[in-house]
């Protein structure tokens, strides 16, 4: 499918994200409105399984004599993932080896373009792309945890008023942001007939120079989060950090009482990280294969991130919680652009052309 990445539309959200400790969580403001993305969201747009296992990034694979006569073929030490770049190459002379062996470029393919996501030319981890020799496991494997972390973790990473790439399958957030803005996803995100399954094919996407901002401040519906049982919130994660603010917004989306709206005064200015948002002039530079990378020149103006300052009342029925919300989309200035890592997909489909399973 030709998917149209806005990579304006995800800066912006990424721009007004809440200043949060956890960090397998991501909480932006629409408005006055919060709204997720966990492991929740991205399990149910992309249909992957993303249950916990332990040594999740390093699992125990044996190094045997069929894994390294496989990773010669392809061009790669035995002690390294292969790169985008490789498994590109060796699908293009892949026609005589055996069914099994096909299978496992095709994965890898898939492993390193959209779970690992990315540069081009980057290896990839060899403790996971190993997984590939036991092909049952491989299927098998939660994948989605993977990829989503991968997302996070190079997200964290970023500073987001300079220019930035990022690692993993970003296009995810793009899709996200169409459903939990149902209005904008159905105006720019041109949805397909009969909203197939898993959600994220179920729109096309969009370039262009849109006015996100504007569009985005006109929402009048947002969907806050994917709904669970109060106690599937809290996903398990290795060292996730605790954050008693982001317990406190679950908390009270589920407790509040009916029509209770958020405003303004529900969060405060944080003064000690300020956010800057960049004034930015987009321009092309040299491509690398098939991705693009942007830099943004930029001229800072200081705005203050946010930070949850409200309190989870026991009772929220009994407190006297303002009921209109006030507050409008900060002013910005800015919709950089985010180049996407790993192969292109349309790339990835042209090689797979020549890839015949017996």
């Amino acid at each position: 499918m030709d998917f149209g990445w806005a990579s304006r539309l995800v800066h912006y959200m990424l721009c007004f994200k809440l200043n949060i400790k956890k960090k397998y969580e991501l909480w932006s403001l629409v408005g006055a409105d919060p709204v997720m993305f966990s492991l929740i969201e991205f399990e149910q747009l992309t249909g992957l399984n993303c249950e916990y296992i332990e040594h999740l990034e390093n699992p125990r694979c044996e190094v045997t004599n069929e894994m390294a006569s496989f990773w010669e073929r392809i061009g790669v030490s035995v002690d390294a993932g292969p790169s985008s770049e490789q498994i590109i190459r060796a699908l293009k002379r892949c026609q005589e080896w055996s069914r099994d062996d096909r299978m496992r470029l095709g994965y890898l393919a898939i492993f390193s373009g959209f779970i690992e996501g990315r540069k081009y030319s980057s290896a990839t981890r060899a403790s996971l792309a190993r997984l590939v020799m036991d092909l049952e496991r491989f299927e098998n494997y939660p994948w989605g945890r993977v990829a989503f972390k991968v997302l996070m973790d190079s997200l964290r990473a970023k500073d987001f008023t300079k220019s930035y790439t990022v690692d993993g399958f970003i296009q995810v957030l793009q899709v996200w942001i169409y459903h939990a803005l149902p209005e904008l996803g159905a105006n720019y995100g041109n949805p397909l007939p009969n909203r197939p399954s898993p959600p994220l094919l179920a729109f096309k996407g969009g370039k262009g120079r849109k006015c996100f901002k504007d569009a985005i401040s006109r929402q009048t519906r947002v969907i806050n989060y994917v709904e669970r049982n109060i106690e599937e919130m809290f996903l398990k994660w290795d060292n996730e950090r605790e954050d008693v603010f982001v317990e406190n917004i679950i908390q009270v989306m589920f407790n509040a009482p009916p029509n209770w709206k958020w405003t303004t005064n529900c969060w405060e200015d944080e003064d000690i990280y300020p956010w800057t948002n960049p004034k930015t002039h987009v321009v092309y530079v040299k491509e690398e294969s098939s991705v693009k990378s942007l830099v943004v020149r930029e001229e800072d103006i200081e705005r203050p991130s946010k930070r949850a300052r409200i309190e989870a009342p026991a009772d929220p029925r009994s407190e006297d919680i303002p009921d209109n919300p006030s507050g409008a989309i900060p002013d910005s200035r800015s919709e950089a652009s985010i180049p996407v890592s790993g192969v292109d997909k349309a790339y990835i489909e042209k090689c797979f052309k020549d890839l015949k399973m017996s």
